[in-house]
Parts: structure tokens; sequence; C-alpha cells
């Protein structure tokens, strides 16, 4: 339910008493070797150390890394729109760039560069310029 909101939720770890407790822990014990300690330490014994020590993940949809055909012109034609050039957000030079050549743009995690701006105009588009 929360995905559909576009929020990031931890629901196992919402208990109030762990919530409260959670508060309760010191900060400096909290960020101990590069955040998460005590629930590292806790989960020790119980679960797989591959588990507990893996680097951080996330879940590419296809789109996001591969970017081509009816929705590279779809961001395209949002990002060259005529709202989005008046709204002056975006480089129109560096946006050409990046329709141009959209896997020489990616973000840290390998996603599309492309698909975050698009994202952010066609936002923009219906939810501020329409509402105006």
């Amino acid at each position: 339910m929360t995905m559909a909101w576009g929020l990031e939720a931890r629901v196992p770890f919402m208990d109030y008493q762990l919530v409260e407790h959670a508060l309760s822990i010191s900060p400096s014990l909290k960020m101990r070797q590069n955040g998460k300690f005590p629930l590292k330490q806790i989960s020790r014994g119980l679960l797989p150390e591959s588990v507990i020590e893996r680097k951080k993940g996330y879940f590419p949809m296809p789109a996001l890394k591969y970017v081509g055909g009816e929705f590279l012109e779809f961001m395209a034609d949002i990002l060259t729109s005529t709202a989005c050039k008046n709204r002056g957000v975006f480089e129109q030079n560096f946006i050409q760039k990046i329709i141009n050549n959209p896997q020489n743009y990616m973000t840290s995690l390998q996603g599309s560069r492309l698909w975050h701006l698009a994202l952010l105009e066609y936002w923009l588009q219906i939810n501020v310029d329409k509402k105006a």
C-alpha cells in the first residue's frame, strides 16, 4: 500500500515499542560501523552473514535502465515541451544530449537519468501546471 503512494516504509519495524527503544539508543551507537549496528548485532546468529552484510540494492524496472522506442519518445516529448522549456528548470542543451544518448547518462545505481528528469517534469506538468 505504501508503494502505491510513493512511500517507502519498513512495516515490520514499526512496532511502537521497538520505535521507542530505537529512539532511546544513542546516535553514536546507531551509526557505529557505517550504520545499523544494533540491528546487525541482533541479527547475528539468526540470519546468514551474507544477508546481514550485503550491499544495499534496489529493484530496477527495465524501462528505467534501457530507454528506447515509444518510451524514449514519450520522455523526449515531455522534456522538450513548451511547458518544460518555459519552466527553465533544465538546461535544454544537456537534455538534448541525454535524449540522444540515454545509455551514456546513468545514475550511480545504473538507472536512467533521463527517466528521473522526465518523471520530475511530468509530475510538475500534472500537479503544478494543471492546478495553476
